[in-house]
């Protein structure tokens, strides 16, 4: 049976229980896109991400703060940042060119967002365009810069053939630079059916020649890089009037970076064959003299080299000294990342690595990655590569302007960086460490937080996941034995909670490689048997006792099977369709449960055998997801839909045999149980959900007869629907998914655990 659709006007708007939020730490773990310093004021740094939002520096914490956390659920997209500007003017000002995707996955236009004050509130410039924080190319820029001796102006280069773009009002309205001739029209692959790699990565970055301008006057020399191979770099010379390809130019790889020496009067560029960040196998970087019109070749291996495997993509140059510039590769996965140092322009480099023979390397540095232990990846040295990795996708990289030895650079893990840089000059050796504190970029897919044991277990993107035996510290290592590329799943035994199954993908290791086991509460993880053909983790489920285990994996058509005792073996489940969202009873250790396409199934034989019930009016479209209540045998709770169906949550109590629509509820993503309210004996319900016409994150503390929204507009995290849990030991904590902002956990704010 199916309640009908509520209306906005009929539902109460909920009351407010405030809440203290906080990061679970795990300690970066996603691209970190770029870096960006304020040249005018000391430790005014900035760091975009490609889908986790933007953070500041905090020099006397050494920390990061969040800037995006008030992106809510309607603009999801803007924690995609595309690219970061910061005034050399007003430094108080700085500016956010922000948008995720430029194909129909984000369904928003881009938008510059304008701040007077560092980062803590905004103003938002809707653009009439995508931009694409998460697309190729996503490391090269900066897009978005801001003029030096006349800081109203703004440029903007969009992709997608959208040109050039100015403003003249500090952000607030942009036009379309009529007479710039470069769309960059370059695509990783222009047929790719997903729109995903048919992006045209367009106009990449903007550079000014500051020298050429004066105090309140626009500056005349500007430099545009573009994603053409034929013509990478064109040029203005009266500010912005008139443009035109530079003679000369490199015209073989796309121009990833472009910086200018306004001393010297250089322009410097970087070029890869590919935007990447995953991929880039030719490249050079070169030297333009602005007087001379020159153009030189300086690549500290020439893309002609038969030892060239990579193309160039980060770029910096230290302003203290500016004969001094570092580039990195784009990328090379093995045996190593490499940086590269000039002290004379270009005219020589050295490695931070070099070959000794062809299985030794001799090196610069030491990397002290105590306060991320797991960025070993669970993986040990195996020369001539080493754990951990100096990094990959190596696009941001930045020598402090006010401290030469500070150099900071993104990877696709973390931000590394050293305050001893310039020993590299004198034959020292270079101390490399985790620079991340406080950024929390993860994409999250599931949690699980058991009765006993650690509090936290996480399924994540790139990295695997973690268990959290503290959530305030950092743990030693990602899962292992095996490690998944992505965590999809998790589950535990509800009266035997030591027992965790885990479900992942890793598509380039053998195929028994995606699911795993721990009788340990995830401190030791083993393995048995799995079906062949599988490369997607999917869903996984185990009984309330821990001795039976329904695996539904992600591969189109791949069967759901179930096995009664740690995948020896496994056996066909019968009733069910493949792909379908698997789930055990809380209680009765027998009970399993399905979801697939508004259809609900249950099985009373331990997986074997599912039937179809009789419930309708279950959402048939969008995400769903659902789970049983602890401690009460066939109580289920399923959230999600589509705007264009059923959309909301639904309760069955009888096992799945009838769903009853909450009518309180107006539309619901995903739902989670915690530990029962004081005085009561049913748990806390937590959603993501919109009740009363408000979105944020809920609790009920009556069963779902009325809700609390504990979260505020500061703290929305954009489209975090993946992931959301109570624990079951404190009343009142919640952990929930970030949207790409990774873990974040919320406590009462009047609760002993708040502030």
């Amino acid at each position: 049976m199916m309640g009908g659709r509520p209306s906005t006007a009929q539902l109460a708007v909920p009351r407010s229980d405030p809440y203290v939020w906080r990061n679970v730490r795990i300690g970066g773990g996603g691209f970190v896109t770029g870096i960006v310093c304020n040249p005018s004021r000391p430790n005014l740094i900035y760091a975009r991400t490609d889908i986790g939002g933007m953070y500041r520096w905090e020099e006397s914490t050494q920390s990061w703060i969040p800037l995006l956390d008030w992106v809510g659920w309607d603009n999801w997209g803007y924690q995609g940042v595309a690219s970061v500007a910061t005034d050399p003017i007003d430094p108080d000002r700085v500016y956010a060119a922000v948008g995720m995707y430029t194909n129909d996955w984000d369904p928003n236009n881009g938008a510059i967002l304008r701040s007077v004050d560092r980062g803590d509130t905004w103003e938002i410039s809707p653009l009439p365009f995508k931009l694409g924080a998460n697309m190729p190319g996503r490391g090269m820029g900066e897009r978005l810069a801001i003029d030096p001796n006349h800081n109203a102006i703004l440029y903007l280069g969009a992709p997608n053939g959208n040109g050039l773009w100015r403003s003249t009002d500090s952000g607030a309205s942009w036009a379309r630079v009529a007479g710039f001739p470069g769309s960059g029209d370059y695509a990783p692959d222009p047929s790719d059916p997903e729109r995903y790699l048919s992006q045209r990565i367009g106009v990449v970055w903007v550079a000014f020649d500051a020298s050429t301008g004066g105090e309140g006057h626009a500056t005349q020399g500007i430099y545009v890089g573009v994603a053409d191979p034929a013509n990478p770099v064109y040029h203005s010379t009266d500010g912005g009037v008139t443009w035109s390809a530079i003679p000369g130019a490199p015209a073989e790889y796309l121009p990833h970076k472009g910086i200018v020496d306004s001393v010297n009067r250089v322009l410097y560029i970087a070029t890869s064959d590919t935007a990447g960040p995953y991929d880039g196998a030719k490249g050079d970087v070169w030297r333009y003299d602005i007087a001379t019109t020159a153009w030189t070749r300086i690549s500290p291996i020439p893309s002609s080299s038969p030892d060239c495997y990579f193309g160039y993509s980060g770029l910096t140059l230290d302003r203290q000294n500016p004969e001094t510039i570092m580039v990195t590769t784009q990328v090379s996965w093995w045996p190593d990342a490499i940086f590269f140092r000039s002290t004379d322009g270009g005219a020589s480099w050295t490695g931070i690595w070099e070959w000794a023979t062809y299985s030794e390397r001799t090196v610069r540095y030491t990397m002290d990655i105590s306060s991320i232990p797991w960025l070993t990846f669970g993986e040990e040295s195996d020369p001539p590569a080493t754990s951990p990795k100096l990094g990959w996708m190596t696009a941001a990289l930045e020598i402090d302007p006010f401290n030469p030895n500070r150099m900071m650079y993104g990877t696709g893990a973390t931000i590394y960086g050293t305050n001893n840089l310039t020993d590299w000059d004198s034959g020292g050796t270079v101390i490399i460490t985790p620079m991340v504190n406080g950024l929390e970029q993860t994409a999250v897919i599931d949690l699980i937080s058991p009765p006993s044991g650690p509090p936290l277990i996480s399924a994540l993107g790139d990295v695997g996941g973690f268990r959290h035996d503290d959530l305030e510290r950092v743990p030693s290592t990602i899962f292992t034995g095996p490690v998944f590329t992505t965590t999809r799943s998790l589950d535990y035994a509800e009266s035997n909670p030591g027992v965790i199954v885990r479900a992942g993908d890793f598509t380039d290791r053998p195929s028994d490689c995606h699911i795993a086991f721990s009788t340990d509460g995830g401190a030791t993880w083993f393995q048995h048997t799995e079906p062949r053909g599988i490369s997607l983790g999917g869903s996984v489920a185990v009984s309330a006792d821990g001795r039976r285990f329904v695996w539904a994996p992600g591969d189109p058509g791949q069967p759901v099977v179930f096995s009664a005792g740690f995948g020896m073996p496994w056996a066909q489940s019968t009733g069910v369709p493949p792909n379908a969202v698997v789930r055990s009873d809380r209680v009765n250790p027998h009970t399993f449960y399905a979801f697939k396409d508004g259809t609900f199934f249950v099985s009373a034989n331990g997986g074997a055998t599912f039937q179809a019930t009789a419930a309708t009016g279950l959402p048939a479209e969008g995400s769903v997801y659902f789970k049983a209540v602890p401690g009460h045998e066939g109580d289920i709770w399923l959230a999600g839909g589509s705007p264009v169906g059923a959309y909301g949550m639904w309760r069955s109590t009888d096992s799945g045999a009838s769903f009853t629509r909450l009518s309180n509820v107006e539309r619901a993503d995903n739902v989670g149980f915690g530990k029962a309210p004081p005085a009561r004996t049913y748990p806390a319900v937590y959603a993501v959900a919109q009740i009363g016409g408000v979105r944020g994150f809920f609790r009920s503390d009556d069963g779902g007869a009325g809700w609390a929204r504990i979260n505020d507009d500061q703290h929305q995290y954009g489209n975090a629907c993946c992931a959301i849990t109570g624990d079951p030991r404190i009343y009142g904590r919640v952990y929930v998914t970030g949207n790409g902002r990774g873990i974040v956990y919320g406590d009462r704010s009047l609760s002993p655990w708040g502030t």
